[in-house]
């Protein structure tokens, strides 16, 4: 079973560990705050009231090298440089950090987080893009230029197949799979013979200027 350790449990903390938990992972959850310690314990494998930044108190958690150590501190770079630089003495490959700007996240990087998200302007993006392109649902970026979204399609693609719809020719963009929302079943690389249907999502990949074609 995989394990994760969510140190600093504000909004963002509670509902990583909560969610990793509800979803089978073993979830070691730590913070000085009481109330919110109280709040996560039906939610996680173990809830630790302690402060992060305590070394002598990390070591006896004892956390494994390859367990995913999340850190969400708000705006307190002290606190998430101290815990990232523990962690990566410790030998821990997975140390993901919440930080609140561009700034931090060059600084957490450089003292050895492999990951650094800035929630808020993640979600700004994903918000910008869906109004730019109603159609697409998410999207996870490959490089500056390719990028994977899942894409609801537009009336107009139901009822024909990929082959028909020629999605390659017409926007350059390659379908790698279905996902078929009501049966909770994804389809992976279809067939030039698969119909699209109501109800279903269309994982596609390619670049982010050809995806806004698609209305």
């Amino acid at each position: 079973m995989k394990r994760a350790v969510v140190i600093g449990l504000g909004i963002f903390g509670y509902h990583i560990a909560r969610t990793l938990f509800e979803n089978g992972f073993e979830v070691v959850a730590i913070d000085k705050n009481k109330d919110v310690i109280q709040k996560i314990r039906d939610y996680s494998t173990k809830a630790v009231l302690a402060d992060g930044t305590d070394q002598e108190i990390m070591d006896e958690i004892g956390i494994g090298e390859d367990d995913i150590a999340i850190i969400s501190f708000g705006e307190d770079l002290a606190a998430a440089t101290l815990i990232t630089l523990h962690l990566k003495q410790m030998k821990v490959k997975n140390i993901i950090v919440k930080a609140p700007n561009e700034d931090h996240k060059l600084i957490l990087e450089k003292v050895g987080a492999t990951d650094v998200i800035i929630p808020e302007m993640d979600v700004a993006k994903k918000l910008a893009k869906s109004l730019i392109s109603p159609n697409v649902m998410d999207y996870i970026p490959l490089s500056d230029d390719y990028m994977i979204f899942e894409l609801a399609p537009p009336n107009s693609f139901l009822g024909k197949t990929l082959a028909q719809l020629q999605l390659r020719n017409r926007f350059n963009i390659e379908v790698i799979a279905i996902r078929d929302v009501i049966a909770d079943h994804v389809h992976m690389v279809p067939h030039a013979d698969f119909v699209v249907k109501d109800g279903e999502v269309l994982v596609v990949i390619g670049k982010e200027k050809d995806i806004g074609k698609i209305k």
